[in-house]
């Protein structure tokens, strides 16, 4: 009897058995979800429903199902012709199924919910303008700085072109043996010509009324007109007549 009750480890019930390492623990975690499972299930069943929730199933079931012939609504149209399935109307364009029935549950007023929408409908609307106001502010920052940036260039260049016009207007003038300028600020003085740096160079001229580019205009008709000299040209022509044939004109655009 001992015998027959050891385990024979050479029968194959013994061979077919799963005996991989871990198996027992998987085992026993599947068999626990499962477990847990059915006892939520048991709970679900057993738990009882609240006041609501068997209003709500009562009003389901009684929307759900067909009004029959014990409705006096119902009984009336019948009387008129009405039949199951059919339009509302004479001619039977109206609608088939009852307007639905919409249960106000919470406890918030009437037009509560339109008020929300409302003033979710602002809020978002304002945001779009915000975004919109930000963005055009952005890019009108943009073009001043750009304007800015543009008329910085411009006003750099009047500057050169303005000591260039200084520096030939007092070597042309030298040639003609004129020992004093037309005006003080039509030769650059030593100090000026020293200075490099365009934006650290501070003019002797800064006490005159006249802009740069109106000193640049009166000094390069000077030129023109006493020398028959044109900064962008570069060139000295033979007289007025030669001049004007050949230069383009008595502006830096007119040579661009």
């Amino acid at each position: 009897m001992e015998e027959d009750e050891e385990d024979d480890y050479m029968s194959d019930l013994f061979i077919k058995q799963d005996v991989r390492p871990g198996l027992p623990m998987v085992r026993r975690m599947k068999e626990a979800i499962q477990k847990e499972e059915k006892q939520k299930e048991a709970n679900e069943k057993n738990r009882q429903k609240s006041i609501k929730e068997e209003e709500k199933e009562r009003r389901d079931l009684v929307l759900k199902s067909a009004l029959g012939n014990e409705n006096k609504g119902f009984a009336l149209l019948q009387k008129m012709g009405y039949k199951s399935g059919q339009a509302l109307g004479k001619s039977g364009e109206g609608i088939v199924e009852p307007i639905p029935l919409n249960i106000k549950t919470g406890r918030s007023g009437l037009g509560h919910e339109e008020l929300k929408k409302r003033k979710a409908e602002e809020k978002l609307e304002n945001y779009r303008r915000k975004l919109h106001m930000k963005k055009q502010a952005n890019e009108q920052a943009a073009d001043d700085f750009r304007v800015r940036f543009k008329n910085k260039q411009e006003e750099r260049k009047m500057e050169g072109d303005l000591r260039k016009s200084q520096r030939a207007c007092q070597q042309l003038d030298m040639q003609k043996d004129i020992d004093v300028p037309k005006e003080t600020w039509y030769w650059l003085s030593s100090e000026e010509e020293d200075k490099k740096d365009e934006e650290d160079k501070e003019d002797e001229s800064t006490s005159s009324d006249l802009s740069v580019s109106e000193k640049l205009h009166s000094l390069t008709a000077y030129l023109r007109e006493e020398h028959f000299y044109c900064i962008w040209c570069g060139t000295t022509y033979e007289d007025s007549e030669d001049l004007s044939s050949n230069c383009p004109g008595d502006s830096a655009a007119d040579h661009d």
